[in-house]
């Protein structure tokens, strides 16, 4: 029996030892069944992690396990232990402690009495009053080999320690935890690459948007000329962009230092309002000083609400975005948004975008004000500047006139006063016509009076002037003019402007000498006269815009309107003046177009086919002759004072013999008369 019974015995042992191995297969299997089913649908490392911790705890019968992670910034082992009632960290040194040891060395390490193993530090035993016994430690490795964590399980319950069968499934486990957070830090650095894609994404487009609303912004207030339209511009942008019902820009002007609002509605883009305002009154002002942007979300209550101001919007105004305008020393005012369409508020985008346009506009404020300043200051310019050469030019009409004036007083012959009275006449008839010229280039108009002229009278009274002119200067005066030829053109302005070109000639020479020579003549259908000098030149700086307004070689006195009025004039009669120049000296050349047979009889003129328009042609068809000048028969101071009359008033019609009034000039354009 005895026999019979021990095989008996040893079968049943051996399938019971069978049946608990094939119970451990099943448990191991649907442990990593569930694992990784656990891979496959979670994302949370905290749940997984605790699944597999947990199902480790099962298979190996452990009383409890850890799982540390490297951080391999600081080289420590971390995990989170729960102490009462309280969540505390774990920290160890890579290289201390077994958990330490297998890290460093990443082969797995069993210890059947920790406390009989040198390695094992028996501080958190001491912390959590739990005692450990039986260890075993597990390297995590990932896909690349890297130990990036140690898995550990303390106090076998059914066993003294733990077995090879124990280290293997751990290590299959370990295998897939390191997975589970090779995955799951994978994937929360992918969702943490797209969150920063998506908020560069939205930087961009937040500052491309910047930039067109910039651009349109630049591209509006660019074309404003004033500040009505500057405020127009920026208050208009500025609801539409930011969805605002209305806007409004409080300005300090810079003269008075009074408050002034412009007051935007979209309703009415076609206009601003414009608001006087006193000292703290409406919500604006209450920007002022501020240095970050106001948000008012109660106006009503605010102690800066106006009913006269805010409370003229169309509109119950519920909400306030304000910001101030900088100023050089002091603020310029304040910019302001006024309830945002819809149920929202202004939000942070809208801060944005009115700090961009308060800084705009200040800018743009700043230029316009300047701009109006400096137009302020050409202008007194100008005008000190036609002041100066008007009464450069009225002191030798007015020397004349004085002159005949106390030949007057002596004079006791009737007869004789009558002729003084005339010369005076025609001294205020010269300062008419200088006053009308200068008042006719700066309004831009053109007035001529074209007519049949003998070019050896006229020039015998250009001589005259000039003779006068260089009286006790070491200047020789050379005449070269075609006394055959006949040429049409304004007497009085084309002797105006020989006497701008001459007089500038003579100043040209004053200190060393020199020789004057003026030449006249036909060529072809052109009559051409020049005036040249034996100066220094003109001044190569200069030589480029000789002929512009206020362009003076820095001579005493000058105003640089001198060559202006000459080209104006000879632009009137539809000719060309042309200068040349060297060390040697200057000639100006002027070429006036003369009409053919057939347009005299048409009554046309080259000046006013130049300038595009029909000319006037009197019914007189017979020659004006004009004054002659010299002594007379008259005494010499007579003579002198007339001469100096005449300098002034060459190649004029004769007092009492129709003197012409002045021409008030179309501002249409300019104004031809002819006469044969």
């Amino acid at each position: 029996m005895s026999s019979v019974s021990e095989p008996g015995r040893s079968l049943e042992q051996r399938q019971v030892a069978l049946e608990a191995a094939l119970a451990r297969e099943r448990r191991v299997s649907r442990a990593l069944r569930e694992v990784g089913s656990a891979l496959g649908t979670t994302l949370d490392l905290d749940d997984l992690l605790e699944l597999i911790l947990g199902r480790l705890t099962e298979l190996v019968e452990a009383d409890r396990a850890t799982l540390y992670l490297l951080d391999e910034v600081g080289g420590e082992l971390v995990s989170r232990v729960i102490v009462g009632q309280k969540v505390r960290s774990i920290r160890i040194k890579v290289g201390r402690g077994i958990a330490g040891v297998v890290a460093q060395t990443g082969a797995p390490i069993r210890v059947r009495d920790a406390y009989e193993d040198p390695r094992f530090e028996r501080e958190w035993d001491a912390l959590t009053g739990y005692r450990t016994t039986s260890m075993l430690a597990a390297p995590l490795k990932n896909h690349l080999g890297r130990t990036i964590g140690v898995l550990q399980v303390l106090n076998k319950q059914t066993a003294a320690e733990f077995g090879e069968e124990d280290e293997a499934m751990v290590t299959a486990l370990c295998t897939q935890a390191a997975v589970a957070i090779d995955n799951s830090r994978l994937f929360m650095s992918l969702i943490q690459k797209n969150k920063e894609l998506l908020d560069t994404k939205e930087q961009l487009e937040r500052r491309l948007r910047d930039l067109v609303f910039l651009f349109d912004l630049e591209r509006a207030m660019a074309r404003a000329v004033t500040i009505d339209a500057l405020a127009a511009a920026a208050l208009g942008l500025a609801t539409t962009t930011c969805e605002a019902r209305a806007a409004a820009m409080l300005l300090v002007t810079e003269e008075t230092g009074q408050l002034v609002e412009y007051v935007y509605d979209p309703s009415r883009p076609e206009q601003v309002e414009r608001i006087g305002v006193r000292e703290g009154e409406g919500l604006l002002a209450a920007a002022l000083g501020e240095p970050e942007a106001l948000e008012v979300t109660d106006p009503q209550r605010h102690p800066s609400f106006s009913p006269r101001v805010e409370g003229a919007f169309p509109f119950p105004v519920d909400s306030a975005l304000l910001i101030e305008l900088e100023g050089d020393r002091a603020p310029l005012g304040a910019i302001g948004l006024f309830s945002k369409m819809g149920p929202r508020r202004f939000d942070q985008d809208d801060r944005s975008l009115l700090r961009l346009i308060a800084a705009n506009v200040s800018t743009a404020v700043r230029l316009q004000r300047a701009s109006e300043a400096r137009e302020r200051s050409e202008r007194l310019m100008t005008i000190g500047r036609l002041l100066s050469q008007v009464i450069h030019d009225f002191k030798t009409p007015m020397t004349v006139i004085s002159g005949y004036v106390q030949l007057m007083q002596d004079a006791d012959d009737r007869e004789r006063r009558t002729a003084y009275a005339e010369e005076v006449l025609r001294q205020f008839d010269v300062l008419t016509s200088m006053q009308r010229e200068v008042l006719e280039f700066a309004r831009g108009e053109r007035t001529i009076f074209v007519r049949r002229t003998y070019l050896k009278k006229f020039f015998a009274d250009v001589r005259h002037t000039l003779e006068l002119e260089l009286v006790g200067k070491p200047i020789e005066l050379v005449m070269d003019i075609d006394a055959k030829a006949v040429g049409r053109f304004d007497e009085q302005r084309m002797a105006r402007a020989l006497q701008n070109l001459s007089r500038n000639a003579i100043e040209a020479m004053t200190d060393g000498g020199g020789r004057l020579t003026v030449r006249a003549g036909r060529e072809g259908d052109e009559i051409v006269m020049s005036v040249s000098d034996t100066g220094r030149g003109i001044p190569k700086e200069i030589e480029g815009r000789l002929f512009q307004s206020f362009v003076s070689a820095g001579k005493k006195g000058g105003t640089g309107l001198g060559l202006a009025i000459v080209k104006k004039i000879v632009d009137e009669h539809g000719g060309t003046v042309t200068v040349h120049s060297s060390s040697r000296g200057a000639t100006f050349e002027i070429r006036l177009p003369q009409p053919s047979v057939e347009e005299v009889r048409r009554g046309e003129s080259p000046s006013s086919r130049a300038l595009g328009m029909p000319s006037t042609t009197p019914p007189s068809a017979e020659p004006t002759p004009a004054v002659s000048t010299g002594k007379s028969g008259l005494p010499l101071a007579e003579a002198a004072v007339r001469g100096a009359a005449e300098g002034e008033g060459s190649g004029r019609p004769a007092a009492g013999r129709g003197r012409p009034g002045p021409n008030r000039a179309s501002t249409r354009g300019p104004s031809v008369k002819s006469s044969t």
